[in-house]
């Protein structure tokens, strides 16, 4: 029997190759499974070992009303590409990681791809506005269809947040991580910045959040702000060199090496 041509019956091919039964409910193991393991080969080939996660809307455009994002997300991106390509390490270290589609996932791409470097796009099959952008490293493009595996991804590499105005979809991201973090869910300190303080503080209110005991004073410790790409830029090298720069032995490359289950790198 070749491998996956079994001769005795022609007609009906091995279980890994029978799309009827791969897009059935009963495979949909299969399917959150590959979710996970098709990224993992890709990042593992790269040398892909951590990330900087951009978060935003995909409604903002670069000639829009709120164009300025667009631009900002863009340079701020370049800038951390630039500095992360100048440290020494054999693995790629804090590459720029979005959404993968328009908007500010675009202009994140964009400005890795800028200064020369990899870039992730993370994307996910939807409806309307979500489609891959140009920028994203053609090896580093993923599609998926499950929302939990595409925000794992996000979560389990990312050393560093900023997440730039946005709507739903952003709004629940950014809960997310926070929410792991406030839970102490990620094995990690995740350095996380708000870039537009005041649609931000319009958006969220945070002090009302404590004023009624929902969340504790610390809490508000786990962002910081930013309004320009020079201060964001600050705040994320100094938490980035703080708790995310250690040298790299072989036992702490994210990606270039398996784990055992107890030693997980990001989650």
């Amino acid at each position: 029997m070749e491998d996956g041509n079994p001769k005795h019956n022609p007609g009906r091919p091995v279980a890994y190759q029978n799309e009827g039964f791969l897009n059935s409910s009963d495979a949909r193991p299969l399917r959150i499974l590959a979710e996970y393991l098709e990224p993992v080969s890709h990042f593992r080939r790269q040398k892909i070992r951590d990330t900087v996660v951009f978060f935003g809307s995909a409604r903002l455009r670069e000639d829009g009303p709120m164009g300025r994002y667009y631009t900002e997300a863009r340079t701020l991106a370049k800038m951390l590409t630039e500095w992360s390509d100048n440290l020494s390490n054999s693995s790629r270290r804090f590459v720029v990681c979005s959404g993968g589609g328009p908007g500010i996932m675009e202009a994140a791409n964009r400005g890795a791809s800028d200064a020369g470097g990899k870039t992730i796009g993370l994307n996910i099959g939807l409806p309307f506005e979500q489609f891959p952008n140009p920028y994203i490293t053609p090896e580093l493009s993923f599609e998926f269809h499950y929302f939990f595996m595409r925000k794992f991804w996000f979560a389990y590499l990312a050393k560093a947040l900023v997440v730039f105005p946005g709507g739903y979809g952003t709004l629940d991201e950014l809960m997310e991580i926070l929410t792991l973090t406030q839970t102490q869910k990620l094995a990690k300190k995740v350095t996380i910045v708000l870039y537009g303080s005041a649609y931000w503080r319009e958006i969220v209110n945070w002090e009302a959040l404590l004023k009624h005991g929902m969340i504790g004073e610390s809490d508000l410790d786990l962002f910081e702000y930013a309004d320009d790409p020079d201060s964001a830029f600050e705040i994320l090298k100094e938490g980035l060199m703080r708790y995310a720069a250690q040298p790299e032995t072989p036992e702490t490359p994210a990606i270039a090496k398996s784990r055992t289950p107890q030693q997980p790198a990001g989650t």
